[in-house]
This record gives C-alpha cells, structure tokens and sequence, in this order.
C-alpha cells in the first residue's frame, strides 16, 4: 500500500519533472526569433501504479519532441529557391535593359535614325561635302554606338561571371557549415534543438542559391543533394562544387563535381539564374561560338547593306569596316571605312544616296523581315518584356515564400501565447507539488513526533 514515503517521493519526482518542463517552455520563449529554430514539447509519461507490486506511480519526464515539420520546411525552400531565381533574373535583366534605349531618342537608336536622315539630306544635294561629311560623322556616332553596347554587354557578362564564382564559394561554405554539423550531431547523446535550428537555417540560406532536397537522417544529420541528383553533403562528407569561365565559348560558365561536368542539372536560385544570363541571355545579343548573336548581325547586315549600295555606283567604295573573320565580334570591331572622304562620297552617282536613304524603310531579310530601326526596336523591347516579366515573378514568389513562411510558422514555430499559457501551468503545478512536499514533510514530523511521545 501507499505511504507517505513513497506519496513523498513521487512529490519530489513530480517536482524535478515540472521544472524540466518550465526549462524546455523556458527555451522556447527565448529562441522564439531564432532562424530554423522549431518548437521543442516535453511529454510526460506514467509511471506504472500497482500498490501490490509496490509501483506507486507518478509521472517521468519522456521526450522532448520537436514540433518540425518537413514538408513545411520543402516548401519554404523551395519557395526560396524560386525567389533566388527571379530576383536575380530581375537584377541581371535591369542591367541588359540600361544597354538599349527603348524612346529610340538617344544611342544607338538615335544615332541610326540620324544616319539615315544625313543619307536624305546628301540625296537631297548630292555634291555637298557638308552634306556627305554629316554622313561620315553620323556614320562614326553609329559604329560607336554598336561598340559602346557591344562592350557594355561584354562588362555586363564579366560581372555575371564573376558572381556566378562567388555564389559557388557561398554554397561550398554552407555545405561545409552542414557538413561540420552533421558531425556534431552524430557526436551528439540525444536531439538538440540548438543544433537542429543551426541546421535547418543554413539549409534555408543554400536554398537561395539553387534547388536542393535535405533529406533527415537518424541521428539528425542531412543528407543535401543539388537538383536531387548532385551530392552536396553526405553525413560528414562535403562535395564541393567548382566554377570555370570560358567567355565565347558554348557554354561559357561551367559547374563541376567532383570533376564532372554538371551544369545542365544546375536550376533554380541564383546560380540557376546566373548559369542562364551567362549561358543564354548574352550570347543572345553578342554571340559566342555557336551563335553569332543579334547585335553582330544587325551590325552586319547595316553595315552590308551600306557599303552593298555603295560598291554598286562605285566599285572599291565602303561606308563601314569590321573583322569578317569573327562573327560574334562584328559589333565589336565595326568602325567607318579608314579610306573613306568627303570627296569620295561628293563623287558618287546621285542614285547612290537616294538608295541609301531608301534603306531606312527597306526590310531586311537577314533581320526576319524586319527594318533597321524596327530590328532594334525588337531588341530593346524583347529586353524590356523580359525584365518586366521577371519582375513580375519575383513579386509573385514573395507573396509564395511569406505564405510558406507563414503555414510553418503555424505548424512549428514557438507561438509566445501558448508558451506563457503553459508556463502559468506548470509553474502552479509546481507550486502544489511543493505545497505537498511541504505537508508530507510535515506530517512525517509529526508522526516521528508521536512515536517519539509514546515511547
């Protein structure tokens, strides 16, 4: 049967058991802002009561659970991921965009419409040499134009690389960071919670960077694979990863593991997004070695078309220059005819420049059918739409990621009302368990008291 021993004892157990139950409340409350931190449950658990057998029950403390949930926590990564990408689209984009002027007012849209109405003022007075000299100077203006953007595009691709490696650097030193903990968390006796919250914050930060899948091992380690396939950290091993920059080339920005070429797995974040301006954006507009890209070609075809007109009412007689043994370079190396003058162009056939001024409105095949003005005009506002559709994305991706945010946050975060609501629970619970103490301690006294009296 019960005594007031073993009523005694499980007073004082019970009390031991509350105060680790106010700790873990405790640690809640203090980690409630803590990044990746989830919120820890102490379970408490009946001792067996059976006063036959002497088990005179009680309560134990059992184990702490955490309240993390994985999906949620998938979810806000790939939220993440999908915002990585879009932002950087939509920063990298905003760059490609400043290179065209969409109001055709200025650059190279300016500077070409000029052209063209220094070719109708020389049809208009065919042997002036004010006239044929703003054709040269407006022709100079032009060829700058496709150099200046050519270069401004080329900067624009140097910069891409340059963060393509420093993102590389960022993510081998978040898997390293994983990497570290997973070895503390195979030395470690049981969970802990600090360390867990360490774990699923840096797994949010490498989320930001590309598409990865974490996967929980046993011991609370993660198992974190890029794109699902490439190997990042495998319960205390770091793969790292490694960049190459090969401008010209198809492709011209490389990732590899372990030696293996990778970078057709590599999507999503903001590597994913670098790959794609370095890899494809770019070299839309200045080529590399499996495009010419469309700033070459329309450089080409003016300056083909131009000095075309020209050689037909004189032969030997050009408007513009550029390298023909490099494609992906015309925009780059187009420059006014070192040979050409006043007195050359004064001397041409009449129809020659009133067939020059005619190429304003003639459409290029070369171009898909379009006019010089109408072919930059597509450049400019392809670059715009593209901008302004990343934009949008990234808007919608903020909204996707503060919705993930918020389902986590109601299925494991540390909610403050419920924490203080258990605290004032466990804290009286406490305080009755000590006011029995008390009066068992007591009423022993008492009992000693009266065997004492009697004997």
């Amino acid at each position: 049967m019960g005594t007031i021993q073993s009523a005694l004892d499980n007073a004082a157990n019970a009390l031991l058991v509350f105060s680790q139950v106010m700790n873990v409340t405790e640690n809640n409350v203090t980690n409630a802002s803590t990044p990746g931190y989830a919120e820890q449950t102490q379970t408490l658990d009946p001792n067996s009561f059976d006063l036959s057998d002497g088990a005179t029950g009680g309560v134990r403390a059992g184990q702490v659970l955490s309240a993390r949930n994985q999906f949620a926590e998938q979810s806000v990564r790939g939220a993440q991921t999908a915002l990585g990408e879009s932002t950087q689209d939509a920063a990298s984009l905003t760059n490609v965009q400043s290179v065209f002027d969409i109001t055709g007012n200025s650059g190279l849209a300016g500077d070409l419409n000029t052209l063209f109405s220094n070719f109708s003022a020389w049809a208009q007075t065919p042997t002036s040499a004010t006239a044929t000299g703003a054709v040269l100077t407006a022709a100079g203006n032009v060829a700058q134009d496709f150099q200046q953007a050519y270069q401004a595009l080329t900067n624009i691709q140097s910069d891409t690389g340059a963060q393509v490696q420093s993102t590389v650097g960022d993510i081998n030193q978040l898997t390293a960071q994983l990497a570290s903990c997973n070895t503390q968390a195979a030395k470690s006796s049981g969970p802990d919670a600090g360390l867990d919250a360490q774990i699923n914050s840096t797994l949010e930060q490498l989320s930001q960077y590309a598409g990865i899948t974490a996967t929980k091992q046993a011991d609370g380690a993660y198992n974190v694979l890029l794109d699902g396939q490439i190997p990042l950290v495998l319960n205390q091993t770091q793969y790292q990863l490694s960049s190459s920059l090969n401008p010209g080339a198809s492709p011209g920005a490389t990732i590899t593991s372990g030696g293996k070429d990778v970078t057709a797995l590599v999507s999503g974040g903001q590597l994913g997004s670098l790959l794609n301006t370095y890899n494809n954006v770019l070299p839309g507009y200045i080529g590399n070695s499996s495009t010419q890209g469309q700033l070459n070609l329309m450089a080409q075809q003016l300056a083909s078309a131009v000095n075309g007109v020209l050689n037909g009412g004189t032969p030997g007689l050009s408007l513009f220059d550029y390298d023909p043994t490099s494609p992906n370079t015309i925009a780059a190396t187009l420059t006014v005819e070192p040979n050409a003058t006043t007195a050359q162009l004064t001397a041409a056939p009449v129809a020659v420049s009133a067939a020059l001024a005619g190429l304003e409105s003639a459409r290029q095949d070369a171009l898909g059918g379009a006019t010089f003005s109408e072919y930059y005009g597509q450049l400019a506002a392809s670059a715009g739409a593209d901008l302004s559709a990343a934009q949008d994305r990234q808007a919608t991706q903020e909204g996707t990621l503060a919705q993930a945010q918020n389902l986590r946050q109601q299925a494991s975060g540390v909610s403050l009302n419920q924490e203080a609501m258990a605290m004032i629970q466990f804290q009286s619970a406490y305080e009755a368990c000590s006011k029995m103490v008390t009066t068992l301690d007591q009423m022993t006294q008492s009992t000693i008291d009266m065997v004492q009296t009697f004997t």
